[in-house]
């Protein structure tokens, strides 16, 4: 099966994939828990009931050196009162007053939570020391734009124990790439509408340099929170949310309608809770207790399709009507598992499969497991909206067909029992680790393994499905794909809605 790309390929201008949302956190590593910074009051001879004493000057200190960097570049601290108030509204505005021209933006405050520390005495034990508490301090929102990062911000709490957050745009980050090599493109937002080399613009996305970013996270710590230098630590940094982005460019905006309607009427009838499991590179676990599930909805830009499993989700939306986006985004990086070094308890090392690792230098390893997640979406879809050869592959796959002097019948998608079996193979689960004769008996209990067996050689003759080699295990084709797509459409978007009548 051929996929979207390929099918409309004329139509298309090019096809760019990369990070879009990044925002990372910066914690200090002794201080960021209670203990931590009990232990760092201890040693400085600091009385625990101290610990508010010992803040306030701190607090002081990040406050004036937010007016001296406002004062140096000619802005005035805007405050935000209430929190209906989008903050992205109001820097909006400046920038387009200012220009895009690298420096300080604009600078906001505003009161909200933020992790902190109560003094606390143990009368049972006669120890004293902090605990863990939330609270409510004065943030200010650094925005930037930066000559490597971009547009972004740095969000400063005024009171211990400093955590940051950081974001820029992986779009920026590859915008200011091909300025830099002089690569024509035009954007509309923060996505390309086109560019002069669409390959040379992938190597660049690709090829992230995540210790120059760590460099420029590093400067912008040092410059926007100076009192973390008290504690004499680095900031150690962590992905907390990543959006990778597989942009589809059309020529044309009717080009991109003719179809994008019909893929999402029908993605949100045929996606299952399996699929979406799929599409993330996981097998939906009976034991799995978070969310599963499709939304929909219809915003400024376009209308969207979001599917949600836990932390993560993927989305499609036909951006600005002439971009069709599909997006995969997590907020657990530990979601995903790559081949890495790992060190035991004790003390030896070894390379096996296990869960990502959250600090920035996973953003290569997570870029291929996101961009994987896309380009299997986009399998997906093209599932949907592949119709050349339609009708010759329907008469393959309905009609008889006769194989080592057998005769074996096609498929009735109106029998019940062959509608059946093809949406047992449909399951998401078989989509990554295949399937075997006894895993079809135990979602049809009423057939025995002789049975299946020759249902099992029908599927293969007809081109359906396929076996590894040495194995008794099977995968379907790209033809048993695209016709068990059809299949279940068929059922959810004709049959069952018909019969309500």
């Amino acid at each position: 099966m051929d996929l979207l790309t390929t099918t409309h390929s004329k139509k298309i201008s090019g096809v760019i994939s990369c990070y879009d949302r990044i925002v990372v956190t910066g914690t200090l590593p002794t201080i960021c828990f209670s203990q931590g910074m009990t232990s760092f009051l201890y040693q400085k001879g600091i009385r625990i009931f101290d610990y508010p004493q010992f803040a306030q000057p701190l607090k002081e200190e990040i406050r004036q050196n937010a007016e001296r960097i406002a004062s140096e570049n000619g802005i005035e601290i805007e405050f935000v009162s209430k929190s209906h108030i989008r903050k992205e509204d109001l820097v909006s505005k400046v920038l387009k007053k200012r220009g895009d021209h690298t420096g300080i933006v604009h600078i906001l405050s505003a009161m909200e939570s933020c992790p902190s520390y109560t003094p606390w005495h143990d009368k049972k034990t006669g120890k004293t020391f902090l605990k863990g508490s939330q609270s409510k301090c004065l943030h200010y929102y650094f925005y930037f734009i930066d000559e490597y990062l971009g547009f972004g911000y740095v969000r400063v709490p005024t009171w211990c124990p400093f955590r940051l957050q950081v974001y820029f745009n992986g779009h920026n980050l590859l915008k200011n790439r091909l300025n830099e090599l002089g690569v024509g493109y035009t954007m509309i937002d923060n996505a390309f509408d086109s560019i002069e080399d669409w390959e040379k613009a992938q190597e660049l996305a690709d090829d992230i340099n995540v210790k120059k970013i760590h460099q420029h996270l590093n400067k912008y710590a040092k410059l926007f929170c100076p009192a973390h230098q008290h504690f004499g630590q680095v900031y150690h940094w962590s992905i907390m949310q990543a959006e990778y982005a597989t942009d589809i460019v059309f020529k044309k905006q009717e080009h991109l309608q003719e179809l994008y309607q019909e893929l999402v009427s029908t993605a949100i009838h045929v996606v299952k809770p399996e699929n979406i499991a799929t599409f993330l590179g996981k097998k939906l676990d009976p034991r799995y207790k978070g969310e599963v599930g499709n939304n929909y909805n219809i915003r400024i830009e376009g209308s969207r399709i979001k599917h949600s499993m836990g932390k993560n989700s993927i989305k499609m939306y036909d951006k600005f009507s002439k971009i069709l986006r599909i997006e995969t985004t997590t907020n657990n990086v530990s979601f995903f598992k790559h081949y890495r070094e790992v060190e035991h308890r004790n003390g030896t090392r070894s390379k096996k499969v296990t869960a990502m690792k959250k600090n920035i230098y996973s953003l290569m390893p997570l870029k291929d497991s996101l961009k994987a997640s896309n380009r299997r979406y986009l399998e997906f879809i093209s599932g949907i909206d592949n119709k050349f050869l339609g009708r010759k592959r329907l008469e393959k796959v309905t009609q008889s067909k006769e194989n080592n002097n057998r005769n074996y019948k096609g498929f009735n998608f109106f029998n019940k029992k062959d509608t059946e079996l093809l949406l047992v193979l449909l399951s998401g689960e078989f989509n990554i680790s295949g399937f075997q004769n006894k895993d079809i008996r135990k979602k049809l209990k009423y057939l025995n393994s002789g049975q299946i067996s020759r249902l099992l050689k029908r599927l293969r003759v007809h081109g359906l499905i396929k076996k590894v080699g040495n194995t008794y295990k099977y995968y379907l084709t790209k033809l048993g794909k695209q016709v068990l797509l059809t299949t279940e459409k068929v059922k959810e978007m004709v049959w069952i809605p018909a019969l309500n009548y």
